[in-house]
């Protein structure tokens, strides 16, 4: 239908629909539209109805408009086809009764490659929370539940990308429905554990095939107690198939601005939308994509990726680790001196993690997959656009311990550039280009630049006694076995967080903690003439069948090691902390960073076997020199002299140090370990 879209129009207002059917003389049905007329909406009413009987796809209707009240639908036709082919009475039904049976679809366009795999990756996964991401943040000050939906609704009828589902089929396609109301979640103070509800709502997942992919959770909030407010914790939760991290920030932005309107924003759709995007996606030639992914992404079946896992523990785990703002600028400026950004720098510390997973001696291919953002194309005003445009492309490079360290930067900067031009190229379309020669990689890195909340935003929310925080991803769960996003905090700091499937790695914490040690590292001692191997020297304490299943875990396959902190120089020791009943892991993540000496840190957790299990798990570990010490909070100084008993057994000396710890804060009993540690040494 040749029309064009005007700015929405209230569909509450009444729609009389008068049908000449036509029939005399040849003469073919004409539709008289009386009342207000959204011509998206007769564009889904019309799609609606090619759905549902093929034969009126050979009706081709003309919208033609006479006065903003009265509009007249014509239809032309092949002469092979009847009246009787086009259900006119189903299409009245539609225009004048919207609302009768849900949401009215009102445009169905194609679903990019991209979506269509993260679509069926999502369905072959159901009740996993598979391609599902969540963001989370703290909203401090006065919030009005009303105003909070009323906003939320506004951006549902401001982005269609909001009022998509997939329909099934062979070829799923997209269908963009005409109002969809938000689902809100509130919950009282109190009343839900958070990481439990996090949990939860992660699992409960999103059915893409329903309209509407975000959700939005609200724990706390009500009326001010004591004259503050009670604290308020906020989790979106969204579809990767419709909509990548970047959208999720776009519209919480967009939420910002129509809560402090009030409740609504102004002006109608947002353009460009999606439907933009597939009709931009559809012109381009892929034959110099095709080309490029051929010729110049090698294979390597044999490059290392992640170890073989075992399948002796199941279910995801989620780790993450910061750097400070100090050592996060060190790392950018050094960054900076070889031209090449914090994620050139990431991508090469992940080459040298998987060199050294993988076992290899020498020069050694390895492949992973990272994000591009999708949205480095020519399409005016991309930048503004929510939905799925990131995307995870392969990446294979060798890893030379002879070679010099700024030569692979320069090598992964380069890659970067040449993948720039075909960064709307899915990994589905590759294989096929490479029939399947191109072996899919089992990690996915993915640096999160975010778009900033205008200073205005903050200032007005900051005039009504509302202070938010950035919203905080909590992990990515996709079809890779280990996924590590980065992104810059609120404070300037670098927080890296991996997701991973236990079944592939019971642990991962170690390759994280050997990471950031290795970004924490680089910029002070890496120079122009380092080589890779020296670089590779700082992980001689990692041990390369790290995070397997059944390398260091109990009979239940819960690990029973995993490492905080790596040592800051080979000897220097080893400090292990028995986990204390009721400590979060999270406690001792901030212990670690706030502990002062070159100590490696691991953490001995809770398991059937106890100290049995801790001795085996300690002696597994190759490459790790130096004294140990085991510390322990009150309480659990019985099992760590246990654990000791069985280290001297087999000729260690190890060192016992008991923390009070009971009620002391993570700088407290950081600078008490490292005293005592010190004593007894």
């Amino acid at each position: 239908m040749t029309s064009s879209h005007p700015a929405r129009i209230p569909q509450d207002e009444p729609m009389t629909v008068v049908v000449d059917v036509g029939g005399a003389h040849g003469a073919l049905p004409v539709l008289d539209l009386h009342g207000p007329v959204d011509t998206a909406r007769v564009e889904g009413a019309l799609d609606t109805i090619a759905l549902g009987h093929p034969a009126a796809a050979s009706w081709r209707p003309v919208l033609e408009t006479h006065d903003p009240g009265r509009h007249t639908l014509r239809f032309t036709a092949d002469e092979a086809a009847a009246p009787a082919d086009f259900p006119l009475g189903r299409l009245a039904d539609l225009l004048t009764h919207p609302g009768a049976s849900g949401p009215l679809p009102a445009r169905r366009v194609a679903a990019t490659p991209l979506q269509r795999e993260l679509f069926a990756d999502a369905a072959a996964h159901p009740g996993t929370g598979r391609q599902v991401e969540q963001l989370a943040w703290n909203w401090d000050g006065p919030l009005d539940p009303d105003r909070f939906t009323a906003a939320w609704q506004s951006v549902f009828d401001c982005e269609s990308v909001l009022r998509t589902a997939f329909e099934d089929g062979p070829e799923p396609g997209i269908v963009v429905y005409d109002r969809v109301e938000p689902e809100v979640v509130r919950l009282p103070h109190g009343t839900a554990h958070w990481h439990s509800l996090l949990e939860r709502d992660r699992r409960r997942g999103l059915d893409p095939r329903r309209p509407g992919p975000l959700r939005i959770t609200v724990l706390g909030g009500g009326p001010a107690m004591f004259g503050t407010a009670p604290p308020v914790r906020v989790v979106l939760t969204y579809h990767r198939a419709l909509l990548d991290s970047w959208s999720a920030r776009l519209l919480l932005r967009e939420f910002y601005r129509a809560y402090l309107a009030g409740g609504r924003l102004p002006g109608g759709e947002r353009r460009p939308d999606m439907v933009d995007y597939v009709r931009w996606l559809t012109r381009q030639d892929t034959a110099p994509a095709q080309e490029f992914w051929s010729r110049g992404a090698p294979a390597n079946p044999d490059a290392p990726g992640l170890p073989a896992g075992t399948g002796a523990a199941t279910g995801n785990g989620c780790f993450r680790l910061r750097l400070t703002p100090d050592e996060t600028a060190r790392l950018a400026n050094w960054a900076g001196t070889w031209g090449v950004t914090e994620s050139t720098v990431l991508q090469a510390v992940w080459a040298l993690l998987l060199h050294r997973l993988g076992g290899a001696r020498g020069a050694a291919p390895v492949r992973f997959s990272t994000t591009v953002s999708g949205r480095g194309i020519l399409l005016d005003g991309v930048e503004r656009l929510p939905g799925a445009l990131c995307n995870p492309l392969p990446l294979s490079v060798v890893v030379d311990p002879a070679a010099p360290l700024p030569g692979l930067l320069a090598e992964l900067r380069d890659r970067e550039m040449d993948t720039a031009a075909y960064e709307w190229v899915s990994a589905g379309q590759i294989r096929s280009w490479t029939n399947d020669a191109l072996v899919p990689a089992d990690s996915l890195l993915s640096f999160e630049n975010r778009p900033p909340v205008p200073d205005e935003v903050t200032s007005e929310l900051a005039a009504l006694g509302i202070r938010v925080e950035p919203p905080e991803p909590l992990g990515a769960h996709t079809a890779f076995s280990l996924t590590l996003v980065a992104h810059h905090d609120g404070s300037g700091g670098l927080a890296l967080t991996v997701s991973y499937d236990r079944d592939r790695l019971a642990d991962a914490t170690e390759v994280l903690a050997y990471g950031a040690l290795l970004l924490r590292e680089l910029p002070d001692r890496a120079g122009p003439f380092t080589t890779i191997g020296e670089a590779l020297d700082l992980l001689s304490g990692m041990n390369a069948a790290v995070g397997t299943p059944g390398t260091r875990a109990d009979a239940a396959g819960t690990p029973a090691l995993g490492v905080l902190r790596p040592a800051a120089h080979s000897g220097a020791g080893t400090v292990a902390l028995v986990q204390a009943p009721g400590r979060r892991p999270s406690f001792y993540d901030r212990l670690a960073r706030a502990y002062p000496g070159p100590e490696e840190l691991v953490l001995l957790r809770p398991v059937p076997e106890g100290a049995a299990a801790w001795h085996r798990a300690l002696g597994s570990r190759t490459g790790v020199t130096g004294p140990v010490t085991l510390g322990a909070c009150t309480g659990d100084g019985v099992a760590a002299y246990e654990l000791a008993r069985l280290v001297a057994a087999h000729g260690g000396r190890p060192r016992v140090v008991v923390l009070t710890g009971a009620t002391a804060g993570v700088g407290e009993l950081a600078r008490t370990l490292a005293a005592a540690t010190r004593r007894a040494a």
